[in-house]
């Protein structure tokens, strides 16, 4: 069953009186009919089209885009953990020492028990 607050873009979008062509307008896309995509999660915001709809809607693309947002922390997270195992298994050098404190605060970032992602 999709998650039926996935994304705000209609929320924020209905709320400030756009139609979906005038966000599209604001957003520098051709048509309605691309928010409409967007609002039914049957396409991916760019990374362009999500930093405009914060500029118009002063909400950050985490919070307009929640799904989105823990789908690709959970792939970089498992990316982080990959690589903090690599890291492990080398010599503890300054270098890796850093690599290894930039990967731990990440993890503690997203709230995660990680590195088990």
């Amino acid at each position: 069953m999709r998650n039926t607050h996935s994304n705000y873009l209609r929320t924020h979008r209905r709320k400030c009186g756009l139609t979906q062509q005038e966000t599209a307008f604001l957003l520098g896309l051709d048509s309605g009919h691309t928010i409409s995509r967007y609002e039914r999660h049957a396409r991916v915001p760019t990374l362009q089209t999500a930093l405009a709809c914060q500029v118009i809607f002063d909400v950050a693309p985490r919070e307009l885009f929640p799904s989105l947002y823990r789908k690709i922390e959970k792939q970089t997270l498992r990316r982080i953990c990959l690589l903090t195992q690599r890291l492990d298994a080398q010599a503890n050098s300054l270098v890796v020492i850093r690599k290894q404190d930039v990967l731990k605060q990440a993890i503690e970032r997203s709230g995660s028990d990680a590195p088990h992602v």
